[in-house]
């Protein structure tokens, strides 16, 4: 017998090896070969030769802060001043809504708002609250016999707490609610660019705008904050409804949205917010305007929740007829060091594709029995909502379901925290 194993070894067991490891170089040889490459719009330098759509958009550009002074004065403020330059100060109107923030974010946007203004680029800065009076806020909670919008039951502190994702949505509102009363003035805007406090270049906004040839309900870019892991999983449903399988590049589960991504083409999704989007604004004009919601108060008392960046999509006409895409050759970071790192013509590293690669093998069929299973978890919540409809009304329904997960958010202290 130990003869017979060692003969094996000898004859058989090295060549399995051999012909593992071959096949193991092969496919890394694969891996790294078939890295996308990215695919930018180029900076036009005068206006008046660029291609229709590449300055002579009218774009509005929003965006809502809190405690984002470190990146504003790294790079933000720069990059938005140096996108008005490009794009034409005549040609954009930019709103930032701040409130809560502990340190110097109010003195940053008033900083943003003297170039602006020196520009001539029409704006409106709100600074908000301090964080003290933010605080208080949240404190003001309303008696345990009269439930207002927003709230949810807190069973184990015996009193109500401010919800996150309605708090979020009533900032975004008011932050859009320019785009509106500008209409009546006779003023009207091609796209609505949201910025989160992310590093970006005038190209970077350029690509995203021309994703499609600009035929788009919505195109995001990607976000990291720890390159090469991706950020905003919370918003981010590919074309069949479901969750990444990892934070790892290729990420997603979907063959076609692995396909287009491979390609360096834009990626249809269900959702997707990622560090900068920008919509086609026709939707905003729409009566009533398309806003954003969080899901019924009801509903959240089955310990539900979903981001008002993804349930905006789901709310959006547009999203049905021209489609969601995100696009994989624009990638911006939650500072400079993630920024840099997630730039270059190809995209990730050969390390990071081969680590990549593999993650996502061993990951998915992981994610995928995960995301069944919370999936019919949410829908029974939903069964069981729906089912308490109360008599007389039209039955209750939630049409971003894709967007919910199994967990409720409130505001808290100087953040939130999950309840």
């Amino acid at each position: 017998m130990i003869l017979t194993y060692r003969r094996f070894r000898r004859t058989y067991l090295r060549r399995i090896l051999w012909a593992l490891a071959a096949l193991f170089l092969l496919d890394v040889v694969r891996i790294i070969s078939s890295r996308p490459y990215t695919l930018r719009s180029p900076l036009v330098e005068k206006r008046s030769t660029a291609s229709p759509g590449a300055n002579d958009t009218s774009v509005f550009i929003v965006s809502v802060h809190r405690n984002t002074e470190v990146i504003q004065r790294a790079s933000w403020n720069e990059a938005v001043l140096s996108l008005v330059d490009y794009l034409g100060p005549e040609n954009v109107h930019i709103s930032a809504v701040e409130s809560g923030s502990q340190e110097g974010t109010k003195d940053a946007l008033i900083e943003l708002q003297a170039g602006l203004d020196a520009r001539g680029a029409s704006n409106e800065i709100s600074l908000g609250m301090t964080v003290w009076e933010q605080l208080d806020e949240i404190d003001t909670r309303p008696p345990p016999n009269a439930r207002e919008p927003g709230w949810i039951w807190n069973a184990a502190e015996d009193q109500f707490e401010m919800r996150r994702i309605p708090y979020l949505s009533r900032v975004r509102n008011q932050a859009i609610a320019p785009l509106r009363r500008l209409e009546r003035e006779g003023r009207r805007f091609d796209k609505v660019l949201w910025l989160n406090d992310v590093v970006f270049d005038a190209q970077d906004i350029q690509t995203l705008l021309d994703t499609r040839d600009g035929n788009y309900a919505a195109a995001c870019s990607m976000d990291f904050k720890s390159s090469p892991l991706y950020y905003d999983t919370f918003a981010l449903r590919d074309d069949m409804g479901q969750k990444t399988a990892s934070l790892h590049w290729p990420w997603f589960r979907s063959p076609k949205a692995r396909a287009s991504l491979l390609r360096s083409e834009p990626i249809e999704v269900t959702s997707c917010w990622n560090g900068i989007v920008v919509f086609d604004a026709a939707p905003y004009y729409n009566n009533p305007p398309l806003l954003f919601r969080g899901i019924e108060d009801s509903l959240a008392d089955f310990h539900l929740e979903g981001s008002e960046c993804c349930l905006i999509h789901a709310d959006n006409y547009l999203s049905s007829e021209k489609g969601v895409w995100l696009n994989p050759n624009v990638r911006v970071g939650y500072n400079v060091k993630a920024y840099n790192r997630v730039q270059g013509d190809r995209f990730p590293g050969p390390f990071w594709a081969i680590v990549g690669v593999w993650v996502n093998r061993i990951v998915s069929w992981r994610a995928g029995i995960q995301h069944s299973l919370e999936m019919r978890h949410v829908h029974k919540k939903i069964d069981s909502w729906t089912a308490e409809t109360p008599q007389g009304e039209l039955a209750r329904f939630e049409p971003g379901e894709a967007c919910l997960i199994n967990e409720m958010q409130i505001m808290w202290s100087n953040g939130w925290k999950h309840l």
